[in-house]
């Protein structure tokens, strides 16, 4: 599993030197990592690097490498079960802790894409109409133009996500 993380919260959660990985060939298992603030609390979006279908985490203050690849694994199984696909949500060694692979941003499309969902995020979340447990699905359903498909000139993560799903055999 690769998780891709900034240089900062790289180097807050001690994570050694993140090397530049291609794409993991199963597109469920590589995921994208931004950490942000709003007011003086820490939050991380957690998104898929190819659907960029998102979650967010209570902040990583304190946080070594381990502990944060315990806690996005635990995140990304509950995701998989939830989305039906949960046979990566098992023992497997693919979806384990110890597995997680540390790298750097893919792209810029990925990298500004997830900036747009933090934007919302943060704005959702300053107006303290949802908690992170809601937002996850809100960012869901934002149209990004990174996810546009055939005439479609925008995409929603939740219908990226469930074609990656498709693709997989779920």
């Amino acid at each position: 599993m690769i998780l891709r993380l900034p240089l900062k919260l790289n180097a807050a959660l001690r994570g050694g030197t993140p090397g530049v990985l291609a794409p993991h060939e199963n597109p469920l298992l590589d995921w994208s990592v931004r950490a942000f603030e709003v007011g003086r609390k820490e939050y991380v979006l957690l998104s898929n690097t190819r659907s960029l279908y998102s979650a967010v985490l209570d902040g990583v203050a304190g946080e070594n490498a381990a502990r944060f690849a315990e806690r996005v694994v635990g995140m990304i199984r509950a995701i998989l079960e939830e989305v039906g696909h949960g046979s990566y949500a098992g023992t497997g060694s693919e979806l384990a802790p110890e597995s997680v692979r540390f790298a750097k941003a893919l792209d810029r499309s990925v990298t500004g894409s997830m900036n747009e969902l933090v934007a919302y995020a943060t704005m959702l979340l300053a107006r303290g109409d949802l908690s992170i447990h809601q937002l996850g699905p809100r960012l869901n359903d934002v149209l990004l133009s990174a996810l546009a498909r055939g005439t479609d000139k925008y995409g929603t993560p939740r219908d990226a996500f469930a074609e990656l799903v498709a693709a997989e055999g779920a």
